[in-house]
C-alpha cells in the first residue's frame, strides 16, 4: 500500500505543506516516486509523521525532534531530559504569570513597578514608579535590589511627594527648601552603593544608550522646578558626601538624581 502526499498529510490530520516542510527540515525522508514522478509514501512515512505530530502536540521545537530519533524507537535521553527541562521552566514562568495575573485582579499588586518591587509600591509617587520601571530595563538585577533598599530604607516624610507636586512655577525659596531636604538622602545613598557614580558594572545596557533613556525620562516626567530642585540636590548631596558626581546617575529613595 502506498499514499501520495495528499493522502499521507490526511491520515497523519496534517497538510501536504506541513510534509513539504519536515522534509526541508529533514525531518522526513523522501519517499520513493512512481514512474510518473509521484511520491509513494508507506507505512514508515506514516509512522514517521505521527512520531513528529506527537513531539509536537507535546511542544518539542522542530530543532529537537531529530535528536529523538527518525521513527526508529531510539529516544536517547539527553535530548528528552533537556526538552522536559525547558518545559518545565516554561510551566514554571506560566505558573508565575498567573499568580501575579490574579494578584493584580485581586488589588494586592500592581503593574506600574517592576517586579518584585509591589511591596513598596505605595512608598513611590507615581513619577518614581516610571523611573523604577526604565531603570529595570536599564540596570542588572543587583543594581535592582539596591534600588529597592533605597526605597525601603526612605524616610516617610512626605519630602518625594512634594518634589512630585511641584509646581513649574515654584519660588526660589521652596526650590532651594525642598533641595536642602532632599539632599542628606541622596548623599546616604550615594555612600552606601557607590556604584551610583560609577554604574557601568551594573549596565544591561550600553552606557550611551543608559545615559540617553536617563536624560530623556527624567526631562519628561518632570518639569523645570522639579529638574532644578533635582540638580540642587545633587550637588548639595555630593557636598555632604565628599564626592563630586559623574556618570549617568541614578534617582535615590527622595527622587534625587546622582547627576
Amino acid at each position: 500500500m502506498a499514499w501520495s502526499t495528499r493522502e499521507v498529510a490526511e491520515l497523519a490530520g496534517t497538510t501536504v505543506n506541513t510534509v513539504r516542510h519536515y522534509h526541508r527540515a529533514g525531518l522526513l525522508e523522501e519517499p520513493e516516486r512512481r514512474s510518473n514522478g509521484y511520491k509513494q509514501y508507506r507505512v514508515p512515512h506514516l509512522v514517521r509523521l505521527l512520531q513528529i505530530r506527537r513531539l509536537r502536540d507535546l511542544g518539542v521545537p522542530l530543532t529537537q525532534i531529530e535528536a529523538i530519533g527518525a521513527g526508529r524507537g531510539d529516544s536517547p535521553a539527553q535530548a528528552l531530559l533537556a526538552i522536559d527541562a525547558g518545559l518545565a521552566a516554561s510551566i514554571e514562568r506560566l505558573q508565575r504569570a498567573r499568580a501575579e495575573i490574579r494578584a493584580i485582579l485581586e488589588g494586592s499588586t500592581t503593574t506600574d513597578v517592576p517586579a518584585g518591587f509591589e511591596d513598596v509600591a505605595g512608598r513611590l509617587t507615581g513619577t518614581e514608579r516610571s523611573l523604577m520601571l526604565v531603570y529595570s530595563q536599564l540596570y542588572d538585577e543587583s543594581a535592582m535590589a539596591d534600588l529597592k533598599q533605597m526605597v525601603e530604607s526612605e524616610p516617610d516624610d512626605g519630602v518625594g511627594a512634594e518634589l512630585d507636586a511641584l509646581p513649574p512655577d515654584a519660588d526660589d525659596a521652596t526650590r532651594r527648601r525642598l533641595a536642602e531636604a532632599l539632599a542628606p538622602e541622596i548623599a546616604r545613598n550615594l555612600t552606601d552603593y557607590p556604584w551610583l557614580l560609577h554604574p557601568d558594572e551594573h549596565l544591561s545596557k550600553g552606557p550611551r544608550v543608559t545615559q540617553e533613556t536617563f536624560v530623556e525620562t527624567v526631562t519628561e516626567l518632570y518639569n523645570g522646578a522639579q529638574l532644578d530642585v533635582i540638580a540642587r540636590a545633587s550637588l548639595r548631596a555630593a557636598e555632604l558626601a565628599g564626592l563630586r558626581p559623574d556618570g549617568p546617575g541614578t534617582t535615590g529613595a527622595g527622587g534625587g538624581s546622582a547627576d
